[in-house]
């Protein structure tokens, strides 16, 4: 008896539907196990199919416990195991449907699930199926997944034709390599990239954190091309106009207004490009390079042509190197050389090639000098080979100190007394009482010294072994006694901080950078920028 009321019912309903053209707008009843009329509250008449309700348009299967059909209407609600699959493509169940034939569209509630060709699966209670855009959209919670990534979001929106995923309002993404947040992204399914549209912050496995404003993540080969972005280490976070991201080698790539900042060691450092690679830890700036480092009474200002900053689990091989045309200013202390080092373990600055500083108004030059830093100040200055001190006096004469190593000590940035040993000179002027007047030149070679300053000037001078001493009064002074051998004041080539800062990124950025802020849990509604224009006859 059944399978002859379905034989009926289908003969019937193809010669209502009449021509072909006009089927292929209606929604055709296939199959089901009873027919019933039936009349709403409205007085409007419908079809009630019970048990294994088949309905089909064009290439669409409909699929149900139970169907109200009103054909006038070309519209349908369904009840109970609901399916809808649209070729081989797309498969759809839900508890209940309403289908607009004319619009070709489907409302689904309850437990939906929306398969693509078995690759993509979209869960909520709430979902509309616009047939003719090819898109599936929620406004009440969903989850997508893939065999790459979980995301879920407050609305989304699932373009079948492209690929295309949009969510939108606490986004959160999932995956074996990282946990991200967002108020604005996109996926495609096919090719497993996401577009960040929003703040976004992504947080992988090992703590990294990566904040983003936009751009695009591959999540197959793990590479990220970001304008706008920020990484978190545990010991430094990156910054830059575009970031590049290879998270297989673990190398990562900023470009523009670049920042780097050292947590454990209040470093900054900024530049035109630089890259960060965690196999190794090193992470290097490239142009306009600046490092602040903030001390207890002041900052260090450090310029280069490149900064490179080496983190390590053994504090002793943790430190940050500078190449080329190196220039240091803090208030007690300014300085030149080719290369620079700084072992953070030890707190010791290492100046290499040509090095030259000045502090507490002497100038000190040798092969090689390391400063020694305690308390965030100067704590002791160490020369090596062909040392050599210049101070200027009241009137301007230059009172010299010379040795193969000198070791200079300091009390609060003001330098005590100075240690010179092996083939020291010394060569300093007399003056009255009133520093106005030079009364002679006292000349001194001794193998080891000491020299005691007071308020930065040398107040009293000690010579141990075999020392030589001579006294020039003022009229038998001739120009080649004033210095000694191999004096050079380079007073001219002394950094100045506005000097060092002009060309750099932090002087640009001052007023106009940029400040990259983590990705809120929640972000206010905004006008839904990721819902497609409707055409006019919709």
């Amino acid at each position: 008896m059944k399978s002859t009321l379905k034989i009926v019912l289908v003969i019937g309903f193809t010669m209502f539907l009449g021509s072909s053209g006009f089927a292929q707008k209606k929604v055709k009843m296939k199959q089901a196990d009873k027919l019933f009329g039936g009349i709403n509250k409205a007085g409007e008449r419908f079809d009630r199919f019970i048990g294994d309700v088949i309905f089909e348009q064009s290439e669409t299967t409909i699929y149900s416990d139970s169907v109200h059909f009103y054909s006038k209407r070309n519209y349908m609600e369904a009840f109970g195991s609901v399916k809808i699959t649209e070729g081989d493509s797309v498969v759809i169940t839900a508890k209940k449907l309403i289908y607009e034939g004319d619009k070709k569209e489907a409302k689904l509630r309850e437990n939906v699930v929306f398969v693509k060709k078995g690759q993509v699966t979209l869960y909520t209670d709430y979902l509309d199926y616009h047939r003719n855009q090819q898109e599936a959209r929620y406004y009440n919670g969903g989850k997508l997944v893939d065999s790459t990534n979980v995301l879920t979001s407050k609305k989304g929106y699932y373009q079948v034709n492209t690929n295309m995923a949009s969510f939108k309002s606490d986004v959160v993404g999932k995956n074996p390599d990282y946990t991200l947040e967002s108020d604005t992204l996109q996926y495609n399914t096919k090719t497993n990239i996401v577009y960040f549209r929003g703040p976004t912050q992504l947080t992988d496995v090992d703590g990294n954190v990566f904040n983003y404003k936009e751009g695009q993540y591959d999540t197959k080969i793990k590479r990220s091309d970001l304008n706008l972005g920020q990484i978190e280490t545990k010991s430094y976070t990156l910054e830059g106009d575009n970031l590049f991201l290879d998270d297989l080698r673990k190398y990562y790539r900023a470009v523009g207004n670049v920042e780097m900042i050292s947590k454990e060691q209040d470093v900054i450092i900024t530049g035109d490009r630089s890259f960060y690679e965690k196999s190794t830890g090193i992470a290097k700036v490239f142009g306009r390079a600046l490092m602040k480092k903030i001390m207890a009474q002041d900052t260090m200002y450090l310029t280069a042509d490149t900064l490179v900053a080496i983190e390590s689990d053994d504090p002793a091989k943790k430190r940050l190197l500078a190449y080329k045309n190196v220039k240091i200013f803090k208030p007690d202390l300014q300085g030149r050389a080719d290369s620079l080092a700084y072992v953070t373990a030890d707190s010791i600055i290492y100046f290499y090639d040509d090095p030259v500083l000045w502090s507490a108004g002497n100038q000190m030059t040798a092969d090689s000098i390391n400063v020694e830093i305690a308390n965030n100040t100067i704590n002791k200055l160490n020369m090596s080979v062909n040392s050599f001190v210049i101070s200027k006096d009241s009137i301007d004469n230059f009172n010299q100190i010379k040795g193969r190593s000198m070791v200079a000590h300091f009390s609060r940035g003001n330098i005590q007394k100075v240690d010179v040993n092996g083939n020291g000179e010394s060569l300093f002027h007399a003056l009255d009482e009133t520093e106005s007047y030079l009364v002679g030149i006292n000349k001194i070679i001794c193998s080891y010294m000491l020299i005691k300053f007071k308020e930065n000037k040398a107040d009293n001078i000690s010579f141990y072994v075999k020392p030589e001493a001579s006294f020039i009064p003022p009229h038998e002074i001739n120009a080649p006694q004033k210095k000694l051998k191999d004096f050079n004041w380079r007073e001219k080539e002394k950094p100045e901080k506005n000097e060092m800062l002009e060309s750099t990124i932090l002087a640009q950025q001052k007023n106009s950078k940029q400040t990259i802020k983590k990705a809120p849990k929640l972000i206010p509604d905004e006008p839904d920028v990721l819902r497609p224009k409707q055409k006019e006859n919709e």
